[in-house]
């Protein structure tokens, strides 16, 4: 039987960003060092591949630093932790490293510098996500006024109009941040914005090869996870882009092949927390159904790389 033709798109950039890599790169490091077990406070990265992987090496994944013993080196997760959290491994006397990426540490400096100037600070993020726990976690309670919508800009009520600045996660939905931003500014004139935009290149230029495959495709894969930020904004992403269906998977077993019958050519990219072993898997799937020919569209090239910490770096 002659499988039907299927041209799949593919996605560049996609997967793995630079503070994903860093992030795991620095367990996989702490544990050749130091041996298992090796602590990490919350999924180092969003992604259960990733994190089952080093759970089998010897990571063990905790929501909370009181579950980690005094004497083990615990690791905080690439999303960044309020300042609270290393100050109480400090108080302990722990051996910690923090692998929060270099660029959600950009907006902590950012806050708290706005902080130190008498500005109150309006971050835009989703509500209950650890990144956005942890960049509010960089101030005192009250200081930093969380909004999700254009809707909650016209509810709240800063201390003080004229003092104000604004951050965002670096996860975000370029387009739905650049409508928030454009609400704030319009009703706090004096608003201040960042030196740099805060959403982080991978999620920019993951967001507009979405833009630049989906009027392409009939249909449109994600590879992530249902708790990554960015990964869920590439599939409203490919939504709005006129793809009229996008779907998340975490895995080639999750692809839904009843709702693809009859299409003829599919999208495919990753969040920045995906492996390429997951991407290559699903295209894999394709070609066990289809006569698969593969495009790559290509709208930007990357070659961001982030050191990891220097105690890693010297010998045990």
């Amino acid at each position: 039987m002659t499988r039907p033709p299927l041209t799949l798109y593919l996605a560049a950039p996609r997967g793995f960003c630079a503070g994903v890599d860093r992030a795991i790169k620095i367990v996989e490091m702490a544990l050749s060092k130091w041996g298992a077990p090796v602590y990490v406070r919350h999924e180092i990265v969003h992604n259960k591949f990733v994190v089952d992987d080093l759970r089998a090496k010897g990571a063990v994944f905790v929501e909370e630093l009181d579950e980690c013993p005094n004497d083990r080196p615990v690791i905080f997760s690439a999303h960044g932790v309020p300042k609270a959290v290393p100050a109480e491994a400090a108080r302990r006397e722990m051996l910690f490293v923090d692998a929060t990426c270099p660029l959600v540490s950009k907006v902590h400096i950012e806050a708290a510098r706005h902080h130190d100037n008498g500005l109150q600070m309006v971050m835009i993020g989703h509500e209950g996500h650890p990144e956005t726990i942890g960049t509010m976690g960089q101030l005192p309670e009250g200081e930093v006024i969380l909004v999700e919508t254009v809707e909650d800009v016209g509810k709240i009520t800063p201390r003080d109009p004229e003092k104000l600045a604004f951050i965002t996660q670096t996860t975000l939905s370029v387009d739905d941040t650049a409508e928030i931003v454009a609400a704030l500014q319009a009703r706090f004139p004096a608003i201040i914005g960042p030196h740099k935009e805060d959403i982080c290149y991978a999620t920019t230029n993951r967001q507009e090869a979405v833009k630049a495959m989906a009027p392409k495709a009939d249909a449109m894969l994600v590879v992530g996870a249902p708790n990554s930020s960015n990964s869920k904004r590439l599939v409203e992403v490919g939504a709005r882009a006129g793809c009229q269906y996008a779907q998340l998977v975490q895995r080639a077993t999750d692809i839904d092949w009843r709702a693809l019958q009859g299409i003829r050519s599919v999208g495919i990219t990753a969040g920045a927390s995906a492996p390429e072993v997951l991407i290559n898997e699903v295209i894999d799937a394709f070609r066990a159904h289809y006569e698969v020919t593969v495009e790559v569209v290509e709208t930007a090239v990357e070659n961001v790389e982030f050191k990891v910490p220097r105690v890693l770096r010297e010998p045990a």
